[in-house]
């Protein structure tokens, strides 16, 4: 194998600028086919991102001989069932966070991987941008003395901008995505907590629905306690006023502090030799990084950048602080 010739199922609003185009960009990547259920938009993403094929039945990327890898890109509801049925192809799988609905699920794809040739990895992409890289380099330099606590607090209104705009808003449906926002945005909290610090040792999380009439928790509040040592506490809130807004996480030390928001630009480094401050730009496909280290894996060129168990972990922390079960 010297090239990945990609097909994607479900090529909506995620992969129309994070994702699609980068199958184009990234060295030794081809985005061959595109399914969406709705024709007329299939065929409308194929002509502006310049792929040769379409289609609304996704078993023709399944079939099709030249795909050898395939983005799942629906909605969590379905990504068991894909994800199942593209390992069963013998196709590598580059799959959508959450990774499934439940842990449940979560477990039946790496059971399924156990079983076959197919490679596998999550898309938790924040892992390869460059503040969160700097992160990671700045943890790893010992900049910060030995790591003992970490805190994370995202604060969202309803008309938040950081939420993915969908014609039918099922991201606050519970059986499409599993568990609304807090299962939409916290993996990637939770997925950077597990890259930087490693294996958990103990999750304990409670959630409140601020209307008696709604099916997903708006405000969750957790701890967890990581095998190495260091300690975690998260607060997320989707019903807040704007004026409340925060999107932030430090990570102490005995030595300072390392300050920097998930939907931002900017890492903050305090010591007790002063403030040093580190901004970066985003690529405009956020994901083409990830991509780029998947396609390198898929090839066997490097190490998987987010594989398979890694995605069940969250899904298992999720369900803990939330307090939602399989």
């Amino acid at each position: 194998m010297k090239i990945i010739n990609w097909g994607i199922i479900g090529c909506g609003n995620v992969a129309e600028v994070k994702s699609g185009p980068a199958f184009q960009k990234v060295e030794n990547s081809h985005l061959v086919a595109v399914m969406r259920r709705d024709a007329e938009k299939a065929m409308n993403f194929a002509e502006r991102h310049h792929v040769p094929h379409w289609t609304t039945n996704a078993n023709d990327i399944l079939n099709n001989k030249d795909i050898n890898a395939v983005y799942i890109a629906t909605p969590p509801s379905t990504h068991l069932e894909y994800a199942l049925e593209v390992i069963h192809s013998g196709k590598h799988v580059y799959l959508e966070k959450p990774m499934t609905l439940n842990v449940a699920q979560a477990k039946q794809i790496c059971d399924a991987l156990k079983k076959g040739n197919s490679k596998l990895t999550v898309a938790h992409y924040r892992r390869e941008l460059p503040a969160f890289l700097k992160v990671k380099d700045l943890l790893n330099q010992n900049k910060i003395g030995q790591i003992t606590h970490a805190d994370i607090q995202i604060l969202q209104s309803k008309k938040s901008q950081i939420f993915t705009d969908s014609e039918d808003n099922w991201r606050v449906n519970p059986a499409v995505s599993g568990g609304g926002y807090f299962y939409d945005l916290a993996p990637h909290q939770i997925d950077l907590m597990i890259h930087y610090f490693g294996p958990i040792q103990r999750t304990a999380g409670f959630s409140h629905s601020s209307h008696p009439d709604s099916k997903v928790e708006d405000v969750v509040n957790g701890i967890i306690s990581f095998k190495n040592g260091v300690q975690f506490r998260g607060l997320w809130s989707f019903n807040t006023t704007a004026l409340n807004e925060k999107d932030q996480c430090t990570i102490y030390g005995t030595e300072g502090n390392i300050e920097f928001s998930f939907f931002g630009s900017e890492v903050i480094l305090t010591t007790t030799e002063g403030i040093e401050t580190f901004s970066f730009h985003n690529p405009k496909h956020v994901q083409e990084p990830m991509i780029k280290a998947t396609v390198a894996y898929f090839l066997g060129k490097g190490e998987n950048p987010c594989p398979a168990k890694d995605g069940l972990l969250v899904m298992d922390t999720l369900e803990k602080l939330s307090g939602r079960t399989s």
